[in-house]
């Protein structure tokens, strides 16, 4: 198979994904895309700091503070777009982080075989073995709290799977007839794995993103409730974490407004994504969408 016709059969494969993602896709689209328009122009409503005292303490929702304020006399508006921010910024940092990280380890695996392949998935074995959320509790504690060391920690530590099922697929790949008559004329590694194995794997790359960036929102928000947050940026689990730590939250109405918002934007985000990645998933593999409810196929 020439370069052109497999970046040909590459972008025939990438537009039928595109173009045809199936209705729970295109919700997870929605909501995704509504969260990130939240982030993006979400000052224009909440023009405030997240950490400047701009009110009254327990200020319920009105015009000026849509979602009232803390008990500080915070806007949780503004706390609540922010906490967007950081939640879509640790999802691509740590996503991007632990796809790129599992790709190379995996399609190197893959490819060279032998003593790489062998050592790759121990070092494989000895993450998976390692308990990782408490690792990831004694790295925001003593690397310090920050957006960066989050996302790095969580790409750190979850990046083994992605590399086992790309291995598994290069391993496939590398038999392939259009694989060996390249290597048979002559064609470098890197040429090889950048046209002939990269456009293979790319579309179960983008759905290890997907579910990469739903695991790293959920566990930024586990972090910073635990207190391993970054404290100068709010964020959702930080939020929650400030509300049940005030005293007497749950015998005022305050908790409506300060507890939920954060509560409800993490699982809507978290449920985005997760249709979003079904959606990718049908389209990689159509027999996952042929089931329906009650059996049928």
């Amino acid at each position: 198979m020439s370069p052109a016709t497999a970046r040909a059969r590459a972008a025939s494969r990438l537009h039928r994904v595109g173009g045809a993602l199936p209705p729970i896709g295109w919700v997870g689209v929605a909501v995704v895309g509504t969260v990130v328009a939240v982030a993006v122009f979400g000052g224009w409503a909440a023009p405030y700091r997240p950490t400047e005292l701009i009110g009254q303490p327990l200020q319920s929702p009105s015009g000026t503070h849509v979602l009232g304020t803390n008990g500080v006399g915070q806007d949780l508006a503004s706390q609540l777009v922010s906490g967007a921010r950081v939640s879509l910024t640790v999802a691509a940092l740590a996503g991007g982080g632990t796809v790129i990280i599992g790709a190379l380890v995996g399609m190197l695996a893959g490819w060279l075989g032998g003593f790489v392949d062998a050592a790759a998935m121990r070092v494989v074995d000895f993450v998976l073995a390692i308990p990782r959320l408490p690792l990831l509790i004694v790295l925001g504690a003593y690397a310090g709290p920050s957006i960066g060391v989050i996302s790095a920690a969580i790409a750190l530590t979850f990046w083994p799977s992605s590399a086992r099922v790309v291995r598994s697929q290069v391993l496939s790949l590398r038999r392939r007839s259009h694989v060996k008559a390249a290597m048979g004329f002559g064609a470098e590694t890197a040429y090889v794995l950048r046209r002939h194995l990269l456009p293979e794997v790319g579309l179960i790359l983008v759905a290890g993103l997907v579910s990469s960036a739903g695991r790293a929102v959920m566990l930024e928000a586990g972090l910073a409730f635990l207190g391993l947050g970054d404290p100068s940026r709010a964020s959702w689990g930080q939020i929650m974490r400030d509300s049940l730590e005030f005293s007497g939250v749950f015998y005022t109405t305050a908790w409506v407004w300060w507890l939920i918002p954060p509560l409800a934007a993490i699982t809507v985000l978290l449920l985005g994504i997760t249709f979003l990645g079904v959606g990718l998933e049908q389209r990689i593999n159509p027999r996952l969408g042929r089931h329906i409810v009650g059996g049928k196929s």
